[in-house]
């Protein structure tokens, strides 16, 4: 038996190939055996072939987003533990991801550090600060829209006619980051 087959397995999926190779280095120094792939079908296959313990998943990514693979993930393997990654963050998704059997849901950029805390982490943090202000109108629509994003599976083509909205008009504004909180 090798020191590879000791190190607990971890499939990194995310589309930037920058960002994957740079945090699968950082993983593997961190004791991990660490798998990557680049979107949804190579992800599935890696974990089809081997399910990971553990596992870090980029929301968007070209074709199926990241919460298809989670879903996916923990089919194979119930006690697959995953975090979500994001730099699009919203609500709507956040609670998506955890619905899916996510253990948590960062914004990126987040660090190998902040990543292993969160795979590690098993409870809530009552701790959490609670923001003083409301979010600013320009975030609220951002959140509505991927709330009825997230309730269309994902159909932009739905989601526009739900929000009596064009759809090159929803489709900008899905390409942008969101508003500021």
């Amino acid at each position: 038996m090798s020191d590879r087959d000791d190190r607990p397995s971890l499939l990194l999926v995310d589309d930037d190939a920058a960002f994957r190779e740079v945090l699968a280095e950082a993983l593997a120094k961190r004791g991990f055996d660490v798998r990557v792939a680049h979107d949804v079908p190579s992800g599935l296959a890696a974990a089809s072939a081997d399910a990971p313990e553990c596992a870090v998943i980029d929301l968007k990514m070209p074709g199926a987003s990241g919460l298809e693979l989670v879903k996916k993930l923990k089919e194979l393997d119930e006690n697959t533990r995953i975090v979500m990654l994001t730099g699009y963050a919203s609500i709507a998704t956040a609670v998506e991801a955890i619905k899916l059997g996510a253990v948590h849901y960062l914004a990126k950029p987040a660090d190998a550090d902040e990543i292993l805390a969160a795979l590690m982490r098993t409870e809530g943090d009552t701790a959490v600060e609670v923001e003083a202000r409301p979010l600013s109108v320009a975030r609220l629509e951002w959140e509505h829209i991927q709330k009825v994003l997230s309730e269309c599976g994902g159909n932009v083509s739905e989601t526009a006619r739900r929000l009596n909205m064009h759809r090159r008009t929803l489709q900008r504004k899905l390409a942008k980051r969101p508003a500021r909180s």
